[in-house]
């Protein structure tokens, strides 16, 4: 493939995932999770069923084999983020915390273990709390779109798994239960500790 056209597959999947990533961050998604009086032993629980349903949602999508196969990781990612930020509200409706749940910290627990720097802007952690720093709705897209970014490159560069269909569902499937149950741990740490919004600079 051609530079040029490299650059130009990147991105197109940029663009795509950007628009994919601002839906699922600004759309904070309800919860019918109760208040638990156990909320770390719950929260344990729904990271376990949600680790499970993303594995099997991206296992599955890696079995299309080839071409037809790459069409597949947009809609696969699309699936586990929706998975991923349900499960982010479900553990803060079992900490009693559901009402508190901003954009901010959906991208923080979201992405805190892939890219930290870019997390680090909108939730900080400060001794035995967190404090939520509130951000511009430009400044929340230039995030994703760094985020699109970076993310564009990680799918161009893994998509030769769509063309070994069993290794590569396998392997697919198994880090998608790893970045999922980062994403519940970022969140049961979260809502397990007294959270401190800044005032808003605006």
């Amino acid at each position: 493939m051609k530079p040029d056209a490299s650059a130009s597959s990147q991105a197109q999947v940029k663009t795509q995932i950007t628009g994919v990533l601002l839906d699922v961050v600004l759309s904070i998604p309800q919860s019918k999770e109760p208040a638990s009086p156990t909320p770390d032993g719950r929260a344990t629980e729904l990271i376990n069923k949600a680790c499970r349903t993303t594995a099997g949602i991206s296992g599955g999508a890696a079995l299309v084999p080839g071409p037809l196969g790459l069409l597949t990781i947009l809609p696969d990612m699309y699936a586990i983020w929706r998975v991923q930020s349900q499960l982010v509200a479900d553990i803060a409706a079992a900490n009693g915390k559901l009402g508190a749940l901003t954009k901010e910290q959906m991208i923080w627990c979201l992405f805190k273990h892939s890219a930290a720097h870019v997390a680090g802007d909108f939730v900080v952690q400060v001794g035995e709390r967190y404090i939520v720093h509130p951000r511009s709705l430009q400044m929340m897209q230039k995030a994703v779109g760094f985020l699109g970014i970076k993310i564009a490159q990680r799918v161009l560069g893994k998509s030769l798994a769509r063309y070994l269909p069993v290794l590569g569902a396998a392997a697919v499937a198994r880090y998608a239960y790893m970045d999922t149950k980062k994403v519940g741990l970022a969140a049961k740490s979260l809502f397990s500790k007294e959270i401190v919004f800044e005032p808003d600079p605006a």
